[in-house]
This record gives C-alpha cells, sequence and structure tokens, in this order.
C-alpha cells in the first residue's frame, strides 16, 4: 500500500517492492525495496517520463529531500522521480550489526551480503521498472557508487534505459582492487600535501594530535578506539568541496586544557566520531572493496596490503621524522572492525567477504563498446573516491558517452551545485551542448 503527503512544491509517494534475494531463484526468499516516487506539485497527473536515482555508496540510501532541495527541483522539470533505497540500505530490508544475526553465522551473513552487489541493485530495478513504468525505458542517474551501478545497468540491460547521467561514478572496467588503490594513494598524499599548504598551521595541528593518540590510545564517546590509522582517515573529508575547511576547524579545536594537562576536546571526539563511526552504513565497510572484486580473484583487504607500498603513509616514522601525518580516505581497512562497535561483530564476516573469489564479473566492455543510450558523465579532476584515468579510459570504451570533466568540483558535485551538474548533463545527453 502506497502512502502520498506534500512538501513545498512536490508530491511524494512512498512505495515498496518485493524482490527476489537472488534474482537466478525468483522463487526463493524475497527482501523488501523502497523508493520514494517524486513529483512536482500540479504535475501529478502528467504523463511524465521518469528518472531512477541510485546513491553513492554502497551502503547509503537515498537522499532524504525536504522539497525541491538539491538537484532534484531541476530534475522535477522534467521527470517524474524515482529516489530509491538500494537493497539493504535505508528504508529497505536492513543489513547491520543487529539485523544480520538472523542469517545466521559469518558464513551465511557473507553469502547473504553476496547478493547486495551493484549487479542485484540493477536487477532490482529491472524488476521494479516493469512495475512502476509497464515496461518502458527511464533514465538513471548515479551518483558514484550508484554510477557504477549505471555502467553495469548499460552492461547488461540497456533496453531498460533511456538514458544515463553519471556523476563521479565512472568505474574501472577490469582493473582489481589493487590498482584501484595504486591509484588511489598518490592521490590522497597530494590532496593532504594541498591541505597542509591552504593551511600551514594544521601541519603541527596534525602532528600533536597523532603524538597524543599514540601515546593514551583514547576511545571515543560510544567505545570507537582512536588509533592513529582512524585518525588519518579524516583524509576522507578532503574528498568534498568544503573538506578542507571542514578537516582545519576541526584541527583547530582539537585539544583543551584540564586539570591533568591538554586532552582531546569532547566536541573534538564527538566530531570525529560523527565521520568515522559506519553505525549508519555498515555496508559501506562490508561491500567497498567487493565493488571491485571479479576475475576469480579475492579482494584479500587490498587497500591495507597496498598502502604498505606507500610507506610515506606510514605515521609513525612522520612524527620520528618532526613531520605531519598524510590523511587517507577512501578505503576501508580491517582495523576498522576492531575500532568501530557497529562493525565488530562483523569482523570474520568481512574477512570471509574479503576472501571470496566467487564474484560474477560487472561490465560488459565489448556491450559497452556496441552502446546505443545515450550517455553522460561528469568526471572530476583529481576525484578522491574515483581515479580521473580510470574514469576516462571506461568513458572512451562506451559508444557515444559524452564526458563533461572538471576541477570545479570535487567528488560531491551533485550535493554542491546539483541543478547546475544535472542540467549540464541533461544537455549533453540530449545533444544541446
Amino acid at each position: 500500500m502506497s502512502v502520498s503527503y506534500r512538501q513545498p512544491g512536490v508530491v511524494l509517494t512512498d512505495r515498496r517492492f518485493s524482490v527476489p534475494l537472488d534474482h537466478d531463484e525468483p522463487g526463493g526468499e524475497r527482501i523488501e525495496v523502497f523508493a520514494r516516487e517524486c513529483v512536482a506539485a500540479g504535475r501529478e497527473d502528467a504523463e511524465l517520463p521518469w528518472l531512477v536515482y541510485l546513491q553513492g555508496g554502497p551502503g547509503f540510501g537515498a537522499n532524504r529531500f525536504s522539497g525541491k532541495q538539491a538537484w532534484l527541483g531541476r530534475a522535477l522539470r522534467d521527470y517524474r522521480v524515482l529516489l530509491l533505497d538500494q537493497r539493504g540500505t535505508g528504508s529497505s530490508t536492513p543489513a547491520n550489526r543487529q539485523t544480520l544475526p538472523l542469517r545466521g553465522g559469518p558464513r551465511e551473513q557473507a553469502d547473504y551480503l553476496a547478493h547486495f552487489r551493484a549487479d542485484a541493485i540493477v536487477r532490482d530495478c529491472e524488476a521494479i521498472r516493469a512495475e512502476v513504468t509497464g515496461g518502458a525505458p527511464w533514465t538513471v542517474l548515479g551518483q558514484s557508487f550508484g554510477g557504477f551501478c549505471a555502467t553495469h545497468y548499460l552492461s547488461t540491460a540497456p533496453e531498460g534505459l533511456s538514458a544515463a547521467l553519471l556523476t563521479g561514478g565512472l568505474p574501472t572496467l577490469d582493473g582489481h582492487a589493487d590498482d584501484v588503490y595504486r591509484a588511489a594513494y598518490p592521490r590522497m598524499e597530494r590532496k593532504s600535501l594541498a591541505h597542509y599548504a591552504r593551511y600551514p598551521e594544521d601541519a603541527e595541528r596534525a602532528r600533536r594530535v597523532a603524538e597524543y593518540v599514540a601515546e593514551h590510545e583514547p576511545v571515543l564517546p560510544g567505545g570507537y578506539r582512536f588509533t592513529i590509522e582512524a585518525f588519518q582517515s579524516l583524509g576522507i573529508l578532503l574528498g568534498t568541496g568544503d573538506g578542507t575547511h571542514r578537516l582545519h576547524y576541526l584541527l583547530e579545536d582539537a585539544f583543551v586544557r584540564t586539570p591533568a594537562g591538554h586532552a582531546l576536546s569532547d566536541a573534538f571526539q564527538e566530531a570525529v566520531l560523527g565521520i568515522l563511526s559506519y553505525a549508519a552504513a555498515p555496508l559501506y565497510a562490508l561491500l567497498h572493496e567487493a565493488c571491485y572484486a571479479q576475475g576469480g580473484r579475492p579482494t584479500a583487504w587490498s587497500s591495507e596490503r597496498v598502502r604498505a607500498e606507500f610507506p610515506r603513509f606510514e605515521a609513525g616514522k612522520s612524527l620520528a621524522d618532526g613531520a605531519p601525518p598524510l590523511f587517507t580516505g577512501e578505503a576501508v581497512q580491517r582495523w576498522m572492525f576492531d575500532s568501530d562497535p557497529a562493525l565488530r561483530p562483523l569482523r570474520e564476516t568481512a574477512d570471509l567477504l574479503a576472501e571470496r573469489v566467487d564474484w560474477p564479473a560487472l561490465y560488459d566492455p565489448a556491450r559497452l563498446a556496441a552502446n546505443e543510450v545515450p550517455v553522460a558523465a561528469a568526471v572530476y579532476h583529481d576525484d578522491l573516491f574515483v581515479d580521473t584515468e580510470h574514469s576516462l579510459g571506461t568513458a572512451r570504451t562506451i559508444r557515444g558517452l559524452r564526458t563533461w570533466v572538471t576541477d570545479e568540483y570535487e567528488h560531491d558535485g551533485l550535493r554542491v551545485s546539483g541543478p547546475r551538474v544535472l542540467d549540464r548533463l541533461i544537455g549533453l545527453v540530449r545533444g544541446e551542448i
């Protein structure tokens, strides 16, 4: 049963769909997928083309907008929009430390989660599309991991698409996770050094925090173990448009003076916890490297292994040399399943996923080379989250794809300037630009 309601300028309808857990076994177990239909007020009965939005991640539900916020207002000028909570996220059947034990032990949990990658998400979309549009193709808008899903869509079910719009989400088609992280660590270093160049005083502030953490091994509110590696991973902020400024303000007030000497402030600890905890999105940690898994090779904690090839990220050595630590980001490592209370019960499950080798291929280069679906992609120059060269290589493979390469935005360009970004992509697929 669907429920409709209004916000300023928008009519919303909550919709729930039953889909197979394993689409290869349509008569087997089923899960629920939630989506929110959005249409401009006064156009509820209009015949409008559909646009389905796939959020970045993995592990995040679709945006919860109020009215015509961000890119949604631009989309509603032309489309009826479906904001999809990908399986396991948002209001869809949840997958987290609280619910996964219902599956059984770690082995059963890992087998269950193997059905939560881009391939299953696209098959959900196709099952839902038949019900929503009556079989008519729709436009997909994919942000980040949502773009990975859209690329899989183009590889496996292009007949379901009238157009594809990707923002910061063109994946490597055949690269292993190791290749992804060998490209990522130099970007992380560049972002770190650029931050210290912008805010020179932060070099000393970061060094002081790292020294304090190494000596005191603090535990954040709720039980999060704050290690040097955890502190370095605050570099995930540097992949967003305002992230360097947020990191600066965070470091600015890191310490307070107490009767026992200087200590990390409560405000700093609360802010750090909000950035580092995966309580709201455990699938991001569990399936992050699995996004790249194919070809019969395990990911085997790729980002952690590859990090050893870049000794400049060894914080202990930096401190010994009197230098500030380099920050990291867009890297999920095994220590997180020791530090984060939301992930600790899932540590063995994560290990089993990292060992898994039977991942199916995600992309079909031959089919992409014969693509007939209009496609446009925003590629953010020196994107922390998705390697630019990998993206451009994929763009050259997809027949007819038009790219907009820009250094005006970081990875969150759709969030920061959604109407402009979306307007540009719509213009490209329509041949208006």
